[in-house]
């Protein structure tokens, strides 16, 4: 079974931050990292989960509505004294860049389902192809179009298609987004094994992220194997590996 972090490590940091990446790059036999991309008012590629900055941030209103400066003054709380800003895709990659190179996989969302941001995989596929680490890079994304156009730019990227079961996956693959893998919820694995052969399946969870207190609960792996997932994207997969 491979382990991802879920924005990072998000259970004991905060997602999709810098901190919570470095903590992910630290732990042993991680697979890779798993982080979301928004488009701000002025076409940079920002790192977040939500189409709104009120539930990470101080501030109030949708990314798409703010500059990148204007983002850049909202702070997201890392403990007693100590914050983090929203980090650009640019940002990520110079801390998690090396890393790349040495084989650890990154696994871009892009966050278009909502808000479809005009131009997003182009300047997406610009950016991984300028800093060379195209072998790494896996990207998904809930939106089937999205990945029709990743896949016209780049014919030979890793792609995986998002939906809450995995039957709803793999509807969409058959309707030609191109995917070769499907990320379903860890709790939609709602088809056979059987029908899951030759996929790679990467199930997301939910569960708490920082600054929620953890509930200590830990997954047994060997019976999601057994359902045909092959890869988990967790919040803290330090308690996964050793």
């Amino acid at each position: 079974m491979k382990i991802w972090a879920h924005r990072g490590c998000s259970q004991r940091y905060p997602e999709n931050t810098l901190l919570a990446f470095e903590k992910a790059m630290a732990v042993p036999g991680i697979t890779g990292i798993e982080l979301d991309i928004q488009l701000t008012k002025d076409g940079e590629i920002v790192v977040i989960h939500d189409e709104r900055v009120d539930r990470t941030t101080e501030g109030i209103g949708c990314v798409k509505d703010f500059t990148l400066k204007e983002l850049k003054r909202f702070h997201i709380y890392a403990g007693e004294n100590e914050t983090q800003r929203i980090p650009t895709m640019e940002e990520t990659l110079d801390v998690i860049g090396t890393r790349l190179k040495a084989g650890m996989k990154l696994n871009i969302e892009l966050k278009n389902s909502i808000y479809p941001y005009d131009g997003m995989e182009e300047k997406l596929v610009e950016l991984v192809h300028r800093r060379g680490i195209e072998k790494s890079v896996v990207y998904s994304s809930f939106y089937a179009k999205s990945l029709e156009r990743l896949k016209k730019l780049v014919p030979d990227a890793e792609l995986g298609i998002l939906d809450s079961r995995a039957s709803d996956c793999i509807y969409k693959i058959k309707g030609g987004c191109g995917a070769a893998a499907i990320h379903p919820f860890w709790k939609g694995m709602d088809l056979p094994g059987e029908e899951l052969k030759g996929y790679t399946v990467r199930a997301w969870m939910s569960g708490h992220l920082y600054p929620e207190k953890p509930t200590g609960t830990r997954l047994d792996l060997s019976v999601l194997e057994k359902q045909g997932i092959t890869d988990v994207i967790l919040n803290e997969p330090e308690g996964y590996l050793p």
